[in-house]
Order: C-alpha cells, then sequence, then structure tokens
C-alpha cells in the first residue's frame, strides 16, 4: 500500500572559507562522505561573490586569514546578506579570541588539529539552528502575510480585541454598531486563520500587536 510521499527536505550544505588548500580538500571529503553538498572559498572575498543555496547550511571558517580575518569577517557577514551560522577552526586559539567569537554568535569554535567527528557534531549542530531559523523566518512572513490582508479598519478592531475588549465595547470606542464589529472581528478570524481568541492574541503578539 502507497503512502503519501513527504516534501523532500533540500540537502544542506556547507561553505568552508580556509587559505589552506589541504584544509579545504580535507573538509570537503568529509562532509561529502555524510551526503553534504560543500563550497570551498580560498578567502572571504569569494565567498562574498559566490551564490549559495537557500537550503539550511552553515560555514566553517577559518581565524587566520590573509587581509580580512575570520573574525573580522563574521561581523561583516550581515552586511553581505550572509546569515550562515559559523563554526570557528584555528590553529592559534586562545580565550579572549574564543570569547568574542562566540559572542559575536559562533556556533562552535574548533583548534585544529580537530577530530572528524567533533567537526561533523558541530556542524550538524549549526545546520540545525539554521533550518529552524528559516522555518521560523517562514512563519513570520506568513503571519505578516495575512495581517496584510486586513482593511484598515479589521486592523483596529483586531487591536482592541486582543486587548480584551468585548464586541459591545469595540462598538463603542470606534462609533460602529456591534453586529458591524461582529463582522469585521469574525473577518479578522478567517483572514488571520485562527478559531479562538487565544488563537488571535497569540498571533497578535508575534505581530508586535500588544492591543490598544
Amino acid at each position: 500500500m502507497k503512502t503519501a510521499s513527504s516534501p523532500i527536505e533540500p540537502s544542506p550544505f556547507v561553505a568552508v572559507v580556509d587559505d589552506d588548500p589541504s584544509v579545504r580538500d580535507a573538509l570537503d571529503s568529509l562532509f561529502r562522505s555524510v551526503g553534504m553538498s560543500t563550497y570551498l572559498f580560498g578567502n572571504p572575498n569569494e565567498m562574498i561573490q559566490a551564490v549559495l543555496p537557500k537550503s539550511p547550511g552553515c560555514l566553517i571558517l577559518d581565524v587566520r586569514l590573509p587581509g580580512v580575518s575570520g573574525l573580522d569577517f563574521q561581523s561583516q557577514m550581515a552586511r553581505h546578506g550572509i546569515e550562515l551560522p559559523v563554526v570557528f577552526m584555528t590553529g592559534h586559539g586562545d580565550i579572549p579570541m574564543t570569547v568574542r567569537a562566540m559572542k559575536a554568535g559562533a556556533v562552535d569554535f574548533l583548534s585544529k588539529p580537530f577530530r572528524d567527528q567533533d567537526m561533523l557534531d558541530a556542524v550538524s549542530g549549526a545546520i540545525e539552528r539554521d533550518r529552524l531559523r528559516r522555518i521560523e523566518r517562514a512563519d513570520n512572513e506568513s503571519l505578516r502575510a495575512e495581517y496584510e490582508t486586513l482593511t484598515p479598519r479589521e486592523r483596529e478592531v483586531m487591536g482592541h480585541v486582543v486587548a480584551g475588549l468585548m464586541n459591545k465595547q469595540v462598538a463603542g470606542v470606534i462609533g460602529l454598531s456591534e453586529i458591524t464589529v461582529k463582522i469585521h472581528r469574525g473577518n479578522v478570524m478567517r483572514k488571520m486563520g485562527v478559531r479562538t481568541l487565544a488563537d488571535l492574541v497569540r498571533k497578535a503578539e508575534a505581530l508586535g500587536i500588544s492591543g490598544h
């Protein structure tokens, strides 16, 4: 008996920025051995100019690079539209450097030589973080799209409703009949894809709407 197939998740990828070709090749073999796609770069500029997949991924970044250091590139990533979680590697790790990297959002910091399993564990954690970030972003975009379908009056009614006002109270505040408010409220619930007030309140909170 055939069962409905689940959507196929895109294959995760790993971007590697290291000026040492032997390190790049070794990591390329390691990640490919577990089914991950790899993108190899000798310096940050090469990566900036590349087109990376839209699937979950992470960046393996060497701290010591010619020109722009790995730590400096980490601080510049957002400006270039790169939101991948970072796993740092270095042969010259020290505590201040590690602290700076982790405070800036690095997922892990591995000192060379590292065990293959340690690298795979760090990458798996980073990719999972990126996968969840992408899901959250898609959910937020979907929620914002729902809200954009509301008319200005429906948004006004929604604000009062999530603040805890009854239909009769909302009607008095904005100068409409109670039945008209009820219609607007029904439209809000339908367009926002909710059946209960509690669900509407949760969506309003996610949108940053706290009520009037």
